[in-house]
């Protein structure tokens, strides 16, 4: 398998007293921390000579980390050793898995089958392990499927229409989705992960079966419907994938789980689908109007595609005719 090495760019000291903070909480461990690329969230990783370094402010939760990740290891599950931490500073330093993450294998043109087989292979393990919720992970239930689609009218409508909607149309626009997930939710629940995406999984060189997938970003892990994270997955808001690639995993997930409905979970799997999308127009709107990371509105064009081709669920007519109330140029005019 191709290694497509990450930029290891140095950025400026924002900072010098957490910079001082970073190499005092390493001690001799580290004579230099090399500044790997950032991400959409507000933790900052340094490689150093024997591991990696998290800088997480309290807002990303580094206990939460530290506890999920400890807790998919005692499954057998390739999460990140921890080696040290300081959580009131928000420090934890961890094993380094490398450099091939999915994203830089399948762009170097690696063969995406035995890479979508091993992350699909994983997801059915993590839901065949876990069977009882562990009491220090939320509910992914309405409430929370709201609030997630919310910040769609809370940013994407009001950069692009340049006010809010009205009570009336808010109201309208939860009572749809709220319908929605009513029917979404009565699939199975299980360990949710809830960010299961090439950019967050890593091919472990050396390890065999499932061990070799590494998974990355687990803090915000929810029990929630079994198919989201299959989902995710499959229908990436930053790459492309072939039908048949697609049809390939879905039959994979299936066969491992022969009593569970079909029709409910591939129902389950447009409307959660078309809510992730949804949820995630408006957040990667926010990154670049709040944060300034514009980068990440040139995914937005693939995002309304696949938006749109969950729309086309009957579950979702009314949601669909709710969208296509608005300006065509506005809401559509980077989806074809």
């Amino acid at each position: 398998m191709t290694l497509y090495k990450l930029p290891l760019n140095l950025t400026p000291e924002e900072c010098p007293k957490r910079h001082a903070e970073r190499h005092a909480f390493l001690k001799h461990q580290a004579k230099s921390l090399m500044a790997l690329p950032s991400d959409a969230s507000k933790r900052r990783y340094f490689r150093y000579e024997g591991g990696l370094l998290m800088d997480a402010p309290a807002s990303e939760n580094p206990a939460q980390f530290v506890r999920v990740a400890e807790y998919l290891r005692s499954f057998n599950l390739s999460t990140p050793q921890v080696f040290e931490e300081d959580l009131a500073l928000g420090f934890v330093s961890l094993e380094d898995f490398g450099n091939m993450t999915y994203t830089c294998l399948l762009k170097a043109g690696n063969d995406p089958y035995p890479l979508y087989d091993l992350a699909v292979d994983t997801l059915i393990a993590l839901h065949q392990r876990i069977i009882d919720p562990p009491d220090f992970i939320p509910l992914y239930d309405k409430k929370c499927l709201l609030r997630e689609v919310e910040t769609f009218i809370d940013w994407y409508i009001y950069r692009y229409l340049g006010e809010a909607l009205s009570t009336t149309q808010r109201g309208g626009y939860l009572d749809l989705w709220s319908e929605a997930f009513e029917k979404a939710l009565k699939v199975p629940h299980t360990f949710v992960l809830r960010d299961y995406h090439v950019d967050n999984l890593m091919f472990l060189e050396g390890r065999s079966g499932i061990m070799a997938c590494g998974l990355l970003d687990f803090q915000d892990a929810a029990w929630g419907p079994i198919i989201y994270d299959l989902v995710s997955l499959i229908e990436d808001e930053r790459l492309d994938l072939e039908p048949a690639l697609v049809t390939h995993c879905w039959q994979r997930y299936l066969k491992a789980f022969p009593n569970v409905d079909e029709q409910a979970l591939r129902q389950a799997a447009c409307i959660l689908g078309a809510s992730r999308h949804t949820k995630n127009i408006g957040v990667f709107t926010r990154l670049a109007v709040r944060d300034g990371k514009e980068h990440y509105l040139k995914h937005l064009p693939r995002m309304w595609r696949l938006l749109l081709n969950c729309l086309d669920h009957p579950d979702l007519y009314e949601l669909k005719i709710w969208f296509e109330s608005f300006n065509e140029n506005v809401f559509f005019k980077n989806s074809k």
